[in-house]
């Protein structure tokens, strides 16, 4: 494992290069806008993003929150360069951490179908595959 990474929140001068670190990283999707992602989570005290640094550089990052009962992670990214030196795993220490801190109990997150290299790294964490089934509905277009 290589050097601790500095975790912190977001700051206003972060946000275009965490969008570049999700955009390199293929985060990104057409239907989501990654700077309105980020102000919705940076919004109120229930979510936010954090960035874990390196010698200055945004490395990772992770958006965070909670619903009041579950906390949720989305935007898990490591630049690519620095990928398979634990800074994903202290970047998801770190977001477990924050849930803790607010006395949330339990982490769900999502994974894309098939997506079997971070359903690994997941498992490497102690995640499990809960027999559920996701539905969703688009309330806004």
């Amino acid at each position: 494992m290589s050097e601790p990474l500095h975790v912190r929140a977001i700051g206003d001068a972060d946000v275009a290069n965490v969008i570049s670190l999700w955009e390199v990283c293929g985060l990104v999707r057409a239907w989501n806008n990654p700077k309105k992602d980020i102000a919705f989570a940076r919004r109120k005290s229930e979510s936010d993003v954090l960035v874990g640094e390196q010698d200055g550089q945004i490395v990772a990052s992770v958006m965070v929150g909670h619903d009041g009962h579950r906390g949720i992670v989305y935007y898990v990214s490591v630049a690519p360069d620095c990928q398979g030196k634990g800074f994903g795993h202290q970047i998801m220490k770190a977001a477990e951490e924050w849930l803790r801190e607010r006395d949330v109990w339990k982490m769900n997150l999502l994974i894309r179908q098939g997506n079997e290299k971070v359903q690994a790294f997941y498992e490497s964490l102690g995640y499990e595959v809960e027999p559920r089934l996701c539905m969703a509905r688009k309330l806004i277009d």
